[in-house]
């Protein structure tokens, strides 16, 4: 059964997918998985995001070291087996990885910043839409992989989409003050969300290259190392309340602790999922990555349908965010066929 599942590339045995049907299941996973972790967060909404963001990182590298140690390891006489390709991985590729990971964290520590200040149904269309436009294209320059015309198409319609949650949001927001803080906070978070795959692409490639499953614990351990001094400032001048204390931390109830570390595994797991699906030839890191940040209409659905973020919006905010959705539907529709329609 595992002979089914594993592709043997040059020596290697772990598990890839070797059909579209697969890879793209993995990338619906990960859109899926990246599009519902914020959850965690709403469930512990009385828990400060900056604690919360702690824990999240725990479970991220957890999560990691899990799928690192099994599906890694399916042959562990492998060149390409999990501890066999860390050893044998070039200084570039590790500092690459664990680049992207920290990378990644300050981005996605604005964006958990951004929900705690405008919701889910406003920073994921901003922020994660922000990063899928930026990510997709540099991804798409270091490893050129499906139709560009579909890929960048998909691009357009979801840059679209952000204006449209963006309009939403200010038109909601009126009553309340300026909802600019909410929107600035995304976009610089996107900004970061986005720069974080290009390194993972480049440390899958070349001479001494990771697999993905040494990636992400690379990965994560750069998200961590980047997100312990993030913490600690926001802590001491954050961005909404009153400054916390490590103390804070550790009296928080047991339930907030453990939905924080069940987010980071939610990621994770969207997280080795792409990566695995980025690795395969006819996907590449533009169209996986593209897909995974499908994430922000999961989220705009979660943020608008279950948590009632925009109750009581206009005809026009709701107009908005038909049309938002609408745009996102068809830009990844654009993204998912790129690799099969050439």
């Amino acid at each position: 059964m595992i002979e089914g599942l594993v592709q043997r590339r040059a020596g290697s045995a772990m598990f890839t997918p070797q059909t579209y049907g697969l890879a793209l299941f993995l990338m619906t996973l990960s859109m899926l998985c990246w599009g519902t972790w914020a959850n965690t967060q709403k469930i512990t909404r009385q828990w400060p995001f900056e604690l919360y963001y702690f824990d999240y990182t725990l479970g991220l590298l957890l999560c990691s070291l899990i799928f690192g140690l099994t599906l890694g390891q399916v042959d562990p006489t492998s060149p390409q087996s999990f501890f066999l390709n860390l050893r044998a991985a070039s200084q570039r590729s590790l500092l690459l990885a664990f680049a992207g990971g920290a990378v990644f964290s300050v981005g996605n520590i604005l964006i958990v910043a951004a929900i705690s200040v405008a919701g889910m149904a406003v920073a994921f269309p901003i922020g994660a839409g922000l990063a899928l436009v930026l990510g997709a294209i540099l991804n798409y320059v270091v490893s050129p992989a499906g139709n560009p015309v579909l890929i960048f198409s998909g691009i357009a319609l979801v840059c679209i989409a952000i204006a449209l949650d963006a309009l939403a949001y200010k038109g909601i927001s009126q009553a309340g003050g300026n909802p600019g803080k909410g929107i600035l906070l995304s976009v610089i978070g996107g900004i970061g969300a986005g720069l974080f795959y290009p390194l993972v692409a480049k440390s899958l490639a070349g001479p001494g290259h990771l697999q993905p499953y040494t990636v992400n614990v690379i990965f994560s351990l750069g998200a961590m190392a980047s997100a312990l001094p993030m913490i600690y400032l926001l802590m001491r001048r954050p961005i909404t309340g009153s400054p916390l204390r490590w103390n804070d931390y550790v009296s928080g109830r047991w339930s907030a602790h453990a939905w924080g570390i069940a987010g980071g595994l939610i990621w994770g797991v969207g997280t080795i999922a792409n990566f695995v699906a980025s690795y395969v030839p006819m996907i590449g890191p533009a169209t996986s990555f593209s897909m995974g940040e499908g994430n922000t209409m999961i989220s705009a659905l979660w943020g608008v349908f279950v948590w009632k973020e925009f109750r009581g919006a206009s005809s026009r905010v709701r107009l908005y965010l038909a049309l938002m959705f609408l745009c996102f539907l068809l830009g990844l529709t654009s993204i998912a066929l790129s690799p099969v329609i050439k």
